[in-house]
């Protein structure tokens, strides 16, 4: 991977939410002796390197922080330290046209589809208008423009003066990636977009990303809490847990041979095609609050290979195999001299359950 293949950087991102306080929380305070407010860090240092044109896929548990990273990442929210790069270039730092560009290249697919298209504009419009107030497109070629952009999406252009509601859910996502595409970006931020629809229309609009991928040359950042849409669409995989990476490796790794104890967890309990019952076996716990979490590694309240230093001292993210040195995890056992514990999930691939 060389820098000039880099697209998007972020080193050392963090995100907090500072709780708002009323009269009684200011007067327990001050019985207390504490002025500060507790802050809900959301996003907990990330490091994280993109190739152009590959999809990275985030997953984690709700609460883990990823619909914040993709918010971040599209200039959402700002955040609250660190630094995110395009094309080597901090964004914190891009004014006029050049922020203008980044702006424009890395859009947005957000998880339910009804609530992010205005109810009051019609199809034409919900696409059109973009690309025409920024000068992409003339408003006398915004119809045609339209057109064309529905049916790269599988959408009827005769139904362009329709309205959100009169669509189907897999329909109007569809609406929402060709808002996304019309902006011609380069980095589109899926979050859980997939997510709100059955599951044979989740296979209908995965496999249309991955049309337009291969078309536009876009590169994915896919958010999910499910493992196994995911790895359908993946190069690598990034897994979260309380606002952190605990495992990055190409999809191919993660699934024959995960080392974290998180994402064998993960893995173990996705559906697969075999005869046979077996036991679920979720996994024990709850997450822990983001406003006081653990000590030490935050996963180990609900390990079930935890130790004592994992209770003080919070494991590195850092490669941890020899053959495979973009592997990366975050566990004080990869450390130890004697191999993962019986029962480390190596799951196959092709038993995974895809949509």
């Amino acid at each position: 991977m060389s820098n000039s293949d880099i697209i998007l950087s972020l080193r050392g991102v963090e995100r907090h939410y500072t709780q708002p306080v009323d009269l009684i929380g200011r007067v327990g305070r001050m019985l207390k002796g504490s002025d500060k407010p507790k802050s809900v860090q959301a996003v907990a240092g990330v490091d994280l390197d993109v190739v152009a044109g590959e999809v990275i896929g985030i997953v984690g548990e709700s609460g883990c922080g990823k619909s914040t990273l993709g918010r971040m990442l599209t200039g959402i929210l700002p955040p609250t330290a660190g630094d995110i790069l395009y094309k080597g270039k901090a964004v914190d730092t891009l004014t006029g046209q050049a922020r203008r560009d980044y702006e424009l290249a890395v859009q947005m697919i957000f998880q339910d589809p009804f609530s992010s298209l205005n109810p009051r504009m019609r199809v034409i419009d919900i696409i059109g208008e973009a690309p025409v107030v920024h000068g992409m497109v003339r408003r006398g070629d915004r119809e045609s423009f339209v057109v064309g952009l529905m049916r790269k999406v599988g959408l009827d252009p005769a139904y362009r003066f329709r309205y959100p509601h009169q669509f189907s859910g897999g329909q109007r996502q569809r609406i929402g990636v060709a808002r996304a595409l019309a902006l011609n970006p380069s980095v589109i931020v899926c979050d859980e977009a997939v997510a709100a629809l059955d599951v044979s229309i989740q296979a209908q609009v995965l496999n249309l990303f991955i049309a337009l991928r291969r078309e536009f040359g876009l590169t994915y950042f896919f958010i999910s809490h499910n493992l196994g849409v995911v790895s359908h669409i993946s190069d690598r995989v990034a897994i979260m847990y309380l606002g952190r990476i605990v495992e990055l490796a190409d999809t191919d790794s993660i699934f024959a041979a995960a080392r974290h104890p998180y994402t064998q967890a993960l893995i173990k309990e996705l559906p697969a095609l075999r005869i046979g019952q077996r036991q679920f076996d979720p996994i024990k716990g709850e997450l822990p609050s983001p406003i006081d979490p653990p000590s030490g590694c935050p996963f180990h309240p609900r390990c079930p290979y935890a130790m004592d230093r994992c209770r003080v001292e919070r494991p590195l993210l850092k490669p941890v195999d020899p053959a495979r040195p973009m592997h990366l995890s975050a566990c004080h056992l990869d450390d130890m001299e004697t191999p993962m514990p019986e029962g480390a999930a190596h799951t196959d691939r092709a038993q995974a359950g895809h949509p």
